[in-house]
């Protein structure tokens, strides 16, 4: 069975597709499904509507490590870092350097 919060936040995205909150809970909507591709397109959505959502590229940056795309989960990594120190989102930026630690 599905996240009972999936379709009511794409009903809101078809309405209003530039709701990085929506997007964002769609994204972990889908990460809690195990739905990893999915995720990762919803937060890479989030991210294209609001480039500055710093715990949307630690979302992502996990989905793309459990996708097994270790690359493009580097480069989140090194975006996220930068955006949330800018931010001063010290835990995102603590969480975002751990994960790319243990990328290897």
């Amino acid at each position: 069975m599905s996240n009972p919060r999936i379709e009511p936040l794409k009903k809101v995205l078809a309405i209003e597709p530039t709701d990085d909150v929506a997007w964002f809970g769609l994204g972990k909507a889908y990460m809690e499904d195990l739905n990893f591709e999915e995720a990762a397109k919803a937060l890479e959505s989030c991210l294209a509507v609001k480039p500055t959502y710093s715990a949307a590229y630690y979302a992502l940056a996990q989905s793309l490590q459990k996708l097994g795309r270790i690359e493009r989960c580097r480069q989140v990594c090194e975006q996220g870092i930068a955006v949330s120190t800018k931010n001063g989102d010290a835990m995102v930026t603590k969480n975002l350097e751990s994960l790319k630690q243990n990328l290897g």
